[in-house]
């Protein structure tokens, strides 16, 4: 799946999933993603998504999960975690992430 935030393109490689299938049938989305506790970015979606959620542990720069059955959140920092998530998939160039970390909001686009 493409990502583009603020016009630059990225690319998610994507878990094999119920919640990633039903997410690829909806695009393109168009997206406003605010900042929260300085490391991830996230949305609420007009329509819910089939979750199978896990405790992940550590969160990786560059995850894209879902949190609950609607918040889709894009993190931009790697640090332990004690919440749950549906696993969505991972941005292949993580490491070009840090500019978003300056932003309150960032513009998204996801298509395929």
């Amino acid at each position: 799946m493409n990502i583009t935030i603020e016009n630059k393109p990225f690319q998610i490689e994507l878990e094999s999933n119920q919640t990633t299938k039903e997410l690829l049938v909806r695009l393109p989305m168009n997206l406003k993603m605010n900042d929260l506790h300085g490391n991830e970015k996230y949305t609420y979606l007009v329509e819910t998504l089939p979750t199978q959620v896990e405790q992940v542990g550590k969160i990786e720069k560059g995850a894209v999960m879902l949190f609950g059955s609607d918040c889709l959140v894009l993190f931009y920092e790697t640090f332990p975690t004690n919440y749950s998530y549906t696993k969505i998939g991972k941005i292949k160039e993580a490491d070009q992430l840090d500019f978003i970390s300056k932003k309150v909001a960032i513009n998204v686009i996801l298509t395929l």
